[in-house]
């Protein structure tokens, strides 16, 4: 499950344009620690998951789908810019977090 994890993860950070060092400071860890995550040679705790899933607009499954295709699963809230520094990455994943839950609630009403 590591390696399925680690592989989302990378395919997540490659589309999104982010490097590991960027990740990293957003998590709140050291690059070297992210890429041990990345790798899969180390279990992530699930509350890193769940800050990847808010920096990356995706849902917390997506991180453990073995053919996830990642292009389909980043919200429409993904966007990329230059030179973002660490405070910039944690205020894009809350908002991105605000998105993901309007549109489960959006989901839900549509449900009923």
């Amino acid at each position: 499950m590591n390696k399925t994890i680690g592989n989302n993860l990378k395919k997540l950070r490659s589309v999104s344009a982010y490097t590991q060092d960027e990740i990293a400071s957003a998590l709140g860890i050291t690059r070297s620690a992210y890429s041990n995550y990345e790798s899969g040679e180390r279990e992530i705790p699930l509350s890193l998951l769940e800050k990847a899933s808010n920096l990356f607009g995706c849902e917390l499954y997506v991180f453990f789908e073995e053919e996830a295709s990642v292009d389909d699963m980043i919200l429409a809230s993904a966007f990329r810019l230059d030179d973002l520094c660490e405070k910039d990455l944690q205020e894009i994943g809350q908002f991105k977090d605000i998105v993901k839950s309007y549109l489960k609630m959006d989901q839900l009403a549509a449900a009923q």
